[in-house]
């Protein structure tokens, strides 16, 4: 039987090797914000030291025999929570112990390298500038799926997606993409067949970087970010990196028309930044049940803040008299439901993250088909323009002007993070099922959140998914709150209780 000091040796350990993965994800974020372009060769460097450590200290012989031993012991497995965080470093660890620390090096370094390279090939709109680096990249990936084998019944690129997803599958993702893609396709034709136009005029009039920063701000300590544990910074790309307890960072990126991209995006990364801050990380940092469970569970976060709060008529009735002042221009003479109409429009776009929300997930599914072909081995990284333009045009109807609104978009295959993108679909469905529960949990939310007490429903999140880390795995979580298995349907009636009637149809 383990001695008493077993477990505290195992924690000791994993939060010794999650610090180590701070500072990694550290040099990260200050890669994207505020390194000068010309440390990248020597961010390179620092960035595969890190990894290698990270990775040594995940595959310690010693966090394996304590885990074993700590797996024994019925006092410590009869308590649920540790349970649940011995199944998740078991899972963590022999995941790790799969792959070579020469290749966890090597793809970090040339992830930062290729890092670089994306944003010069993305200004530029030049896919070619970036196409040498990205076949590197999905070399190294696919050997990194490889590494982790297929899935009994599934397909390599299942390996990657169970990085992000635990459990998942490509297979049972398709099945509930396909009926979707009909419904949304559907919805999206009504739409361009009503007679009745939606104005989105008001959103086109310019306002300085500075005044949407400081208006963000204000949004971001309102709904409950506490901005004395994170911050907001600028970059290419926006993201969120809950770094470590009491360290969470948020960035954006700003143009001076259309200021509710900016906003938008804010609220978007805010979602992340507060399951971050809600998890358990102060008492149990380092352990699974201070971790988030998935990336769609973490997606289904920032686009609950985003899309369900921040383009509701409540959030513009609270949110337009404090825009007034803050932003100044057009705002002065803007109505809520001017606002409401104009931040709700169904237009097929280009830029995935400013997609509005019923064609947003046609982005995602692209995208989901690209992956799988590159990893099957069925489509080349050179093809990738021609496939992207023909299938965006397919899902979506318009034509692809150049690469840097079509396959350059998007930051996440130059950092090697395949796998990950049908996680943001899987955030929607989630965030609406989730959203029908909490409205009938809080009767009065949408008058709360008219009159800006967002507090009640960050403290449902911080109870009911926070609270729980990595306790359970998100088909289970989800039971467990709704009732029900994840389904389309709730999505659904969202886009369309708001859409048909904004469209007149």
């Amino acid at each position: 039987m383990p001695q008493p000091d077993v477990y505290e040796r195992l924690v000791s350990l994993r939060r010794r090797s999650a610090t180590l993965g701070s500072v990694h994800r550290l040099l990260n974020w200050d890669q994207e914000t505020y390194m000068p372009p010309a440390g990248a060769a020597a961010r390179a460097e620092m960035l595969s030291v890190m990894a290698e450590l990270s990775h040594k200290a995940a595959t310690d012989p010693r966090l394996g025999d304590l885990i074993s031993r700590c797996e024994s012991d019925p006092a410590l497995t009869a308590d649920p929570v540790i349970a649940a965080d011995l199944r998740e470093m078991r899972r963590d660890y022999d995941l790790a112990t799969r792959l070579p620390s020469e290749l966890v090096a090597e793809l970090a370094r040339v992830a930062s390298q290729a890092q670089q390279v994306w944003k010069e090939a993305r200004a530029a709109s030049n896919f070619k500038m970036f196409a040498p680096w990205l076949d590197r990249i999905m070399a190294l990936v696919r050997r990194k799926a490889e590494c982790y084998g297929t899935p009994p019944g599934g397909e390599l690129y299942d390996a990657l997606l169970d990085e992000y997803e635990p459990s998942a599958r490509s297979a049972d993702i398709e099945a509930v993409f396909t009926p979707l893609r009909g419904r949304l396709a559907g919805l999206i034709g009504e739409i361009a067949a009503s007679r009745k136009k939606v104005s989105t005029r008001i959103l086109t009039s310019k306002i300085p970087a500075d005044r949407q920063h400081a208006f963000g701000q204000f949004v971001l300590g309102a709904m409950g970010f506490d901005l004395k544990a994170g911050r907001l910074d600028v970059t290419t790309h926006p993201f969120c990196d809950g770094l470590a307890p009491g360290d969470t960072r948020l960035t954006t990126r700003y143009r001076d028309e259309k200021f509710t991209d900016a906003l938008y995006g804010t609220l978007h990364e805010m979602g992340h930044g507060l399951y971050e801050q809600g998890l358990p990380k102060s008492k149990r940092h380092g352990l699974p049940s201070a971790e988030s469970i998935s990336l769609g569970i973490h997606e289904s976060q920032s686009r609950m803040w985003e899309n369900f709060v921040g383009r509701s008529r409540s959030f513009w009735t609270w949110a337009l008299p404090r825009a007034r002042k803050m932003l100044g221009g057009a705002m002065t003479r803007a109505t809520v439901d001017q606002l409401h109409a104009a931040v709700n429009t169904a237009t097929p776009s280009y830029i995935r993250v400013e997609a509005d929300e019923a064609t947003y997930n046609l982005h995602i599914m692209l995208r989901f088909e690209i992956e799988r072909g590159l990893i099957s081995g069925n489509l080349r990284v050179r093809d990738i323009p021609g496939a992207w333009n023909s299938n965006f045009e397919r899902l979506l109807g318009i034509k692809v002007p150049d690469d840097r609104r079509g396959c350059l978009q998007d930051v996440h295959w130059s950092f090697g993070l395949v796998g990950y993108f049908a996680t943001y679909t899987l955030g929607n469905l989630y965030a609406a099922q989730f959203w029908e529960k909490i409205n009938k949990d809080i009767k009065d939310l949408d008058r709360r959140l008219a009159r800006g007490d967002f507090a009640p429903l960050k403290a449902w999140l911080n109870k009911h998914i926070h609270a729980h880390g990595r306790r359970y795995r998100a088909d289970e979580l989800c039971r467990k709150i709704t009732g029900k298995a994840l389904s389309a349907d709730p999505l659904m009636r969202h886009l369309e209780g708001k859409l048909r009637p904004l469209y007149g149809i």
